[in-house]
């Protein structure tokens, strides 16, 4: 007996409306799942790309005692220029590092009034050749250099937001497979109800002849369009979410390479509806071979 697409559509409405809440119930979690997986991708290819642009542009600060003398000043000016993996460096002198002081301090009226061009610390700005080799140097000036009060670099910062998304991108997937599971679980028992509603036209079907993939089929599409329908949704969830981020980095001008590029996107998508189909299918095929006796 052949399968025609006409008889599996109409089968596969027929059990999905007969079970309507269970199978709303599996779309629903599938959704909320592959969002998270989703949302976990692209978190952590937006971070991979922010700190990447970071990493290239790592920057170390060598600041001066503020009474630090002009020969102290010339000797640390001519340490960096024999330090092979320091490219280039600006000199911030009284009135520069405290107008940049007065920028970054801007939230911090007290800290500000507490600070003078006299008192501020002068400052070598300098780029290297490896963001490898920050914290090698910074441990060089801060080896007893005379004149140098610290020298520091922001490869630490970028270690602990590095870690600190790894913990969190960690629990998005701890929660998201928990939630497949749970869908995988909801997916298969739907099926279940499907097939003992019809257990009595399964029999009829065997007793006229009907092939085992002519009865199976109808139930496998069941749960591969549970899969589907949960992942389309996580798609567009994914989407907006995507967009949203992007509106607010581009309107606060802020971590601007953590924008992903279309591809990125598409690619996750693509990964976030494979999922749902395989969790789809993998709930019916279960499904089938446990409760259809056939």
């Amino acid at each position: 007996m052949a399968v025609s697409f006409e008889y599996v559509a109409k089968e596969t409405a027929t059990n999905l409306w007969r079970n309507r809440m269970m199978a709303l119930a599996a779309i629903l979690t599938v959704a909320v799942s592959l969002s998270l997986v989703g949302t976990a991708l692209l978190l952590r290819q937006a971070v991979n790309r922010q700190i990447g642009q970071w990493s290239n542009n790592v920057s170390l600060q060598i600041f001066m005692d503020a009474g630090a003398t002009s020969t102290q000043v010339t000797s640390v000016r001519s340490t960096i220029a024999q330090t092979p993996q320091i490219t280039r460096c600006s000199y911030l002198d009284h009135a520069q590092s405290y107008a940049q002081a007065k920028q970054v301090l801007a939230g911090s009226p007290t800290a500000i009034a507490a600070l003078t061009p006299a008192t501020t610390p002068t400052v070598f700005k300098c780029q290297l050749k490896s963001p490898g080799d920050a914290a090698t140097v910074a441990t060089t000036f801060n080896s007893g250099v005379p004149g140098v009060y610290k020298a520091t670099s922001p490869s630490q910062s970028i270690r602990v937001m590095q870690q600190v998304t790894n913990v969190l991108q960690l629990i998005l997937l701890v929660v998201a497979i928990v939630l497949l599971v749970s869908s995988l679980v909801l997916i298969l028992n739907a099926i279940r109800m499907a097939i003992f509603a019809r257990r009595r036209e399964v029999g009829v079907m065997k007793l006229v002849g009907a092939t085992n993939w002519f009865i199976r089929v109808p139930f496998m599409l069941e749960g591969l369009v549970q899969g589907v329908l949960g992942a389309l949704a996580a798609v567009v969830i994914v989407l907006l979410s995507n967009v949203g981020v992007s509106y607010l980095i581009r309107r606060y001008k802020v971590l601007g390479s953590a924008v992903l590029p279309v591809h990125d996107l598409v690619v996750t998508e693509l990964v976030v509806m494979l999922i749902g189909v395989v969790v789809g299918v993998a709930g019916s095929s279960v499904a089938v071979r446990r409760f259809l006796d056939v």
